[in-house]
């Protein structure tokens, strides 16, 4: 691969892993965000929105991301998305209020759809296939990278700087990006524009919106049963149900649906979904495990989860060596085994484990989940026709946003429930209003005993919150596994159906995109 090409690679890395730093580096500033002096004073439902609104948008805007980098160009979408990313950014934070964080966030998410799908069809169609899968692997490291790596620098700059820093940092990374898509990311102009279908997108978004918003939702109190959940998320499923049928009937759809006809393309997408399902959820409670039972400060515990980034890009380099020697199919059946068994090792885990040995617990996991990742990613997209690159692009984006937010508030209402579960006989004595505050989560019940004086409280939310955090990771463990299953069985050797880009015969979906 030529200079430039790597050049190109790596503008694309750094924005995708700006985008996925800025939807995690939020979690790490709550407590300086509730606090009315040093923050806004948000209330819980204020900080859960400041968090959501990003995912929200992101996960809703990723197939019109996908769709317009199609229509006009991966590098003008990108170039469009780090704009509106840098100048969303400004305004969060400079913030006043609740509000305007969260309107603020929304915006960023907005940006972000758009240079997710475009970064990623510009390493596919920018590199020579020799060296893709390499390529792919490098851009699909800033994935778990940026998962990892939110808590470290939000810590380091929350402890310097005032809490606006974690936003304001994005407009010098952009302005890099920006000179680099300028000297370096080529046009990549299809032969064909495909058209703008823009009630197709407004589906696209109106149901993945709705469907993120009720899973976010369900991971609060009344939870999964309330009709604030339920609603949302049957209009989802109802509004996208008729996107589906929409796209099948136009001749000039933004998302062509019988990608989802390729088993390697389906069956990757909810693997990956899976995945990070797991992935996300269990950082969201080892964050907690750190800081609340062995008592590490937030930039101590994003120290120690930072592992989990460095075994993502080891197993990201390894791993197509690792598919070369074992093929695609059993070299994700390996790395999802092996995630899933680092899922599940939480169940040993208690106040008195060596830190060491998390440590090597998350260098392993993300060792696995990079054996999966690239090889996965790089199938996706082998089997797309070029005009589709953006559209396909977008869809496996999306599996890392839905798949993390889905995780998080999936496996944080188990783990809550699990935990109201072990603590309610040690604060049924109290009064009402305090026993509420108890159940609500192991952090509120430490601040309870804290301000009653009784230590053994103190002692109760810690064995508690170890209860819920085993069980929710046997649940963790259990979902990973139906990863493996789906390789197994879409992951065949067996002539690709849409036949794109590698040899294979030519389709009626590959012969429709080239009409166009």
């Amino acid at each position: 691969m030529s200079a430039r090409q790597w050049w190109t690679v790596a503008v694309a890395v750094l924005a995708q892993t700006l985008v996925l730093l800025d939807n995690t580096v939020l979690n790490i500033a709550m407590e300086t965000l509730a606090d009315p002096v040093r923050g806004l004073g948000a209330d819980a439902s204020d900080l859960a929105w400041a968090v959501a609104s990003f995912s929200l948008v992101f996960a809703a805007g990723s197939f019109a991301g996908g769709a317009l980098a199609d229509r006009y160009g991966p590098r003008r979408v990108l170039v469009a998305g780090l704009v509106t990313l840098a100048a969303a950014s400004v305004p969060a934070a400079f913030s006043t209020d609740a509000a305007e964080l969260i309107v603020a966030r929304a915006v960023m998410g907005a940006g972000g759809a758009l240079i997710t799908p475009a970064t990623l069809a510009i390493v596919t169609r920018g590199t020579a296939p020799a060296v893709r899968t390499r390529a792919i692997a490098i851009w699909a490291s800033s994935g778990g990278v940026a998962v990892a790596l939110g808590p470290v620098v939000g810590g380091v700059l929350i402890s310097r700087f005032w809490w606006g820093a974690i936003f304001l940092v994005n407009v010098p990374v952009v302005a890099v990006c920006l000179l680099g898509a300028v000297l370096f990311v080529p046009a990549l102009r299809y032969p064909e524009r495909r058209p703008l279908d823009l009630p197709g997108l407004a589906l696209s978004m109106l149901g993945l919106g709705l469907l993120v918003y009720g899973v976010i939702q369900g991971g609060r109190r009344p939870g999964w049963s309330s009709p604030a959940t339920l609603t949302p998320l049957l209009a989802g499923l109802a509004v996208l149900a008729v996107f589906v049928l929409v796209q099948r009937a136009r001749a000039g759809s933004s998302l062509d649906v019988r990608l989802f006809t390729e088993p390697r393309f389906a069956g990757g997408s909810v693997t990956l979904l899976l995945l990070f399902f797991g992935l996300a959820g269990q950082l969201f409670y080892c964050a907690f495990y750190l800081q609340g039972v062995h008592g590490l400060s937030a930039p101590a515990a994003g120290a120690v989860m930072m592992a989990a980034a460095g075994g993502i890009v080891l197993g990201n380099q390894v791993s197509p060596a690792v598919t070369r020697l074992l093929t695609v199919r059993w070299a994700a059946v390996t790395g999802i085994l092996l995630a899933s068994a680092t899922f599940g090792s939480y169940v040993a885990f208690d106040a008195g484990t060596p830190v060491a040995w998390f440590v090597v617990m998350l260098v392993v996991q993300g060792a696995a989940v990079g054996l999966v990742v690239a090889p996965m990613t790089t199938e996706m997209m082998a089997v797309l026709p070029p005009g589709q690159t953006g559209a396909g692009a977008a869809v496996s984006a999306a599996t890392r946003p839905v798949g993390s937010t889905l995780g998080v508030a999936v496996l944080g209402s188990v783990l809550a429930a699990g935990y109201r579960r072990a603590i309610g006989p040690t604060v049924d004595g109290l009064p009402h209003r305090l026993r509420d505050q108890a159940l609500d989560s192991a952090e509120e019940t430490r601040v309870l005993a804290r301000s009653l004086h009784r230590p053994e409280l103190l002692t109760a939310a810690d064995h508690a919150y170890l209860h819920a955090m085993r069980v929710t990771a046997v649940w963790t463990a259990l979902l990973s596994l139906a990863g493996a299953v789906l390789v197994i069985g879409f992951f065949r050797p067996r002539r690709s159906e849409l036949g794109a880009g590698r040899g294979h015969r030519a389709t009626p979906l590959a012969g429709r995109a080239h009409r166009r």
